[in-house]
């Protein structure tokens, strides 16, 4: 990580905290897509926004990933790896319009973006749904009359939900895990966004932290701290540590 990244990626962390869980995914999309504005960001398919994230975690902190979930059968904490690339490198989402069709129901429609999640998430208690099926659906029918996105019943949503997770597969990480203590099988979902934000979160408090100490024993600024390569920075810590 080059030092000038270093520093951005602190400010990033410092604008995150007090961010909600859809404000930090919209920061860390920023440093994956430097340049682009919000709005571009949450017009965004799901799946292309965390395909883009799961690549940033690759540059940042590995492709190797460490997953954690406690067994649904015997309670053990299970540990597997999973590898970045497999989604980073993942064919780009269908941007739309979608199409369903079934038992007299027609519904053309789009895949959800960071933008249709944040309305959602801002609707009345009970609505999210709601909001986020107006804010998707193009166009619905029922026997050739127009009908609001409101009515469509739930097999129509359920396939409807099949279709954009095809169309946008990256948009729902889901891992197939066997317990190595009893067999049982677990599924686990990967939200990319808030892994990462948990390791940026570790990251900074673990490089400021490092700040501190260089600053106290030698009185050097932030800026002369983070420009040092971290081989270099571990050595003086050492230092410090023997001193």
């Amino acid at each position: 990580m080059e030092p000038t990244g270093q520093a951005a990626l602190l400010a990033t962390w410092e604008a995150g905290l007090a961010a909600g869980r859809t404000g930090r995914a919209l920061l860390l999309h920023t440093v994956a897509r430097p340049g682009a504005g919000a709005e571009e960001l949450l017009a965004v398919p799901l799946g292309q926004r965390d395909a883009e994230l799961f690549g940033l975690r690759a540059e940042l902190f590995g492709e190797r990933l460490a997953v954690r979930i406690g067994c649904p059968g015997c309670r053990e904490e299970m540990e597997f790896a999973f590898d970045a690339g497999q989604v980073a490198g993942a064919a780009p989402p269908v941007t739309g319009p979608l199409r369903v069709e079934l038992d007299g129901w027609l519904v053309g429609f789009r895949p959800a973006t960071p933008g249709d999640l944040a309305a959602a998430e801002q609707a009345p208690e009970g609505l999210a749904r709601a909001v986020l099926l107006e804010r998707c659906v193009l166009t619905a029918e029922h026997d050739g009359r127009p009908v609001s996105a409101r009515q469509l019943p739930e097999p129509v949503q359920r396939r409807m939900a099949e279709a954009a997770s095809a169309a946008d597969p990256c948009a729902d990480v889901r891992l197939n895990l066997s317990c190595p203590a009893c067999g049982g099988q677990a599924l686990a979902e990967l939200d990319i966004a808030s892994y990462l934000w948990e390791e940026l979160d570790d990251w900074a408090r673990a490089t400021l932290l490092d700040v501190h100490l260089l600053a106290a024993a030698y009185g050097w600024s932030e800026t002369e701290i983070l420009a040092l390569t971290p081989l270099r920075r571990r050595y003086y810590l050492e230092l410090c540590a023997d001193a």
